[in-house]
């Protein structure tokens, strides 16, 4: 198909320059003439449900057939938290994520490994499910899905912690899930706490998406870009409900490298994320918010801006955002696009 073909070119074009290290005057040079360029994509906790899965396809081929995007970001949660975390299906997601005429880059939710103990999962261990998700998802490390370009893996043992550059934006794409970032008890399989081994990957895999965090920060400071993105599947501020301190806890050191860089860095930044399932745009950060207490990290951070995308039964859209040219009020812009069955 002509358009596809052209795409293809345009996309290989587009996520390497994503990795380049051009210098900022460059950057700044595409797009000048337009109100806005460089579109993205973004989904999350989709499919759930066999109603959804019969409409992903149709989903997919909506995203595909917009000529503006260019590329596509599913933060999490390939299915819903009461149906079978099986082989087949994490393989079935894996052909229609192929079928993105873009690239795709996912990062994994806590519906496809964390919480496959439960018994409507199938009782599955699951840190042997996150090992079969990266395998399947994550089988060409620094390649996205999709359209198959490069992407920056800087730790070799989360291939699915990735990072972009393009139009003077940085993008960190975290593997931070919800259920407490797999912190809480795997009860479908006779647990009542946090196994030695749970606890050890969660505290490994958070250094690993920290680190990723500070850096892709210091990247965008050293070449003055415009924006850092954070993606993520974990809400970490959901507002439909005040968490428990079990609910939240593994999240404090990255709120606290949140609040540090967004403070050290002159741009803007946002943090985009899935989870709960419900539109939301905020500043979860900002002087005198509540989160600020519940984390109890030092100072705030009123320039971070987090986006919500809907998800579940709210699945009705998908997320279109725009980096906007330089000299915008706001690096990003977006808006719902709603499904079209």
């Amino acid at each position: 198909m002509r358009r596809h073909l052209a795409l293809a070119t345009t996309c290989a074009t587009a996520v390497i320059a994503l990795m380049s290290l051009s210098a900022p005057t460059a950057q700044a040079v595409d797009g000048q003439g337009k109100p806005g360029h460089e579109t993205f994509a973004v989904i999350g906790d989709v499919p759930y449900g066999a109603a959804q899965v019969a409409k992903f396809p149709s989903w997919i081929d909506q995203i595909n057939a917009d000529p503006d995007v260019e590329l596509t970001f599913h933060v999490g949660d390939i299915k819903n938290g009461s149906t079978r975390c099986d082989d087949a299906y994490y393989r079935m997601i894996r052909t229609q994520f192929d079928r993105f005429a873009d690239p795709l880059v996912y990062t994994p939710g806590d519906n496809e490994w964390t919480d496959c103990h439960r018994v409507n999962n199938g009782a599955y261990q699951p840190l042997e499910r996150l090992a079969f998700d990266r395998a399947v998802f994550f089988d060409q490390p620094g390649t996205t899905l999709g359209a198959p370009v490069p992407v920056s893996v800087p730790d070799a043992a989360y291939p699915e912690n990735v990072s972009l550059r393009h139009a003077g934006v940085d993008f960190a794409v975290l593997h931070v899930v919800g259920s407490n970032n797999d912190l809480q008890p795997w009860t479908g399989i006779g647990n009542t706490t946090a196994t030695p081994a749970q606890v050890a990957e969660e505290k490994a895999r958070m250094a690993a998406s920290i680190s990723l965090l500070r850096s892709t920060f210091a990247d965008a400071r050293k070449r003055h870009d415009r924006a850092v993105v954070v993606l993520q599947q974990a809400d970490m501020f959901d507002p439909t409900y005040t968490p428990a301190p079990t609910d939240i806890s593994a999240f404090q050191p990255l709120v606290q490298a949140l609040v540090d860089e967004t403070d050290a860095f002159p741009g803007d930044v946002y943090l985009v994320n899935g989870d709960s399932h419900i539109y939301n745009s905020d500043h979860p950060l900002a002087p005198g918010s509540v989160w600020l207490t519940r984390y109890g990290v030092t100072g705030s951070a009123a320039g971070l801006e987090r986006i919500t995308v809907d998800g579940s039964d709210n699945n009705k859209d998908w997320l279109k955002v725009t980096v906007n040219r330089p000299g915008a009020a706001s690096t990003l812009s977006w808006t719902r696009i709603p499904y079209a069955g």
